[in-house]
């Protein structure tokens, strides 16, 4: 009973800190943001709040927290409450699985920095979590009674649904070539050489799926404002409007942190995978898992980079583009990966 209280407590001290720890780094990342849009648009960005504006993101929360809760009158007010709830808690539990590093040695057992760490569905669980994210938006758009939220929220459900196909096709190729759905077991074959080189066409459909998945420009199809107004969250307004964009800015991460462990190699540095021994860092140890959470990180800080990038270059998609290239481009090409794969992994 007591390594039962002690892994209970483990979970939950993990849990508290990956929680706290995502809700911080959507607050930055809504700051970087603003700084990169401003510089793509030889603008200033926020400046005022705080040393160079730090301290925005946290005066966007608390003016949020303060504005008046709108319901529409004749809104369905249970699923109208429901929806953001939804939409954030699925993006929290996608952090359960994903590592960015090992272990740490604590009195001879091996403690591992994800809350479930080994799962040998990992990557099984991931999917059928996002494909869950999509139910928010629709009972957003539905219980609203607004006929621009439930076009926005009828959007995002062919969108998602859609793009899911590509997402998750695009993904076997990586299983195929690891043998695992196991996300440890995945990153540990890319020791020496990424998934990236192997499957080049695989990262690309992950990444353009990613940007679909997210709802981020060039796809914000479902929250396209010139023709919806403001989409599936029209008719929100404080902290459940803030739980939305939270929601995605949580799954923007969770995007960036996939593609680093399933093709950029997770905490192994590129070239040099023996780096960590030269430094003199021991397996287990606290200064082990601070180097490979460094790594982890500063791969998904590139990748969320361009994130923001290509919303403030590209310009959005029409709807009938956006169908077309999920359909006939990008799912013939996700099974063309699938089958070249299997066919040089049968011939090699």
């Amino acid at each position: 009973m007591e390594t039962l209280a002690a892994q209970l407590l483990i979970a939950a001290v993990k849990a508290f800190i990956v929680v706290n720890s995502v809700l911080l780094a959507a607050a930055g990342l809504v700051y970087v943001e603003r700084r990169v849009a401003a510089w793509i648009q030889d603008r200033i960005g926020p400046n005022r709040v705080g040393p160079f504006g730090l301290l925005q993101p946290f005066a966007d929360v608390i003016k949020l927290y303060f504005k008046e809760d709108l319901v529409p009158a004749l809104a369905d007010r249970t699923f109208h409450r429901l929806a953001p709830l939804i939409s954030i808690a699925v993006a929290l539990s996608l952090y359960a699985v994903i590592p960015i590093a090992d272990y740490i040695l604590i009195a001879g057992e091996r403690v591992y920095l994800s809350v479930a760490p080994h799962i040998n569905v990992g990557l099984l669980y991931v999917l059928a979590m996002t494909s869950i994210g999509v139910y928010g938006i629709v009972l957003a758009g539905w219980s609203s009674n607004n006929k621009y939220s439930l076009l926005g929220g009828l959007r995002s459900s062919a969108q998602m649904i859609s793009y899911e196909l590509t997402l998750g096709l695009s993904v076997v190729g990586v299983v195929m070539v690891a043998g695992s759905l196991d996300l440890y077991e995945i990153i540990q074959r890319q020791q020496q050489v990424w998934n990236i080189v192997y499957q080049p066409l695989g990262f690309l459909l992950f990444l353009v799926a990613s940007f679909a998945e997210t709802n981020r420009a060039p796809f914000d199809l479902p929250e396209a404002e010139p023709e919806l107004v403001g989409g599936y969250h029209t008719e929100y307004s404080g902290m459940k409007f803030g739980l939305f964009f939270l929601a995605e800015y949580s799954n923007i991460v969770v995007a960036s942190l996939m593609m680093t462990v399933l093709f950029l190699g997770g905490w192994h540095v590129p070239f040099v995978p023996q780096l960590p021994q030269w430094l003199g860092l021991q397996e287990g140890s606290v200064g082990m898992a601070l180097f490979q959470s460094a790594v982890t990180l500063s791969k998904t800080a590139v990748l969320l980079f361009l994130f923001i990038w290509v919303r403030w270059t590209v310009p959005r998609f029409r709807y009938d583009q956006l169908m077309r290239l999920g359909w006939r481009v990008l799912l013939p090409l996700a099974l063309l990966n699938i089958l070249l794969t299997g066919l040089v992994l049968l011939v090699v």
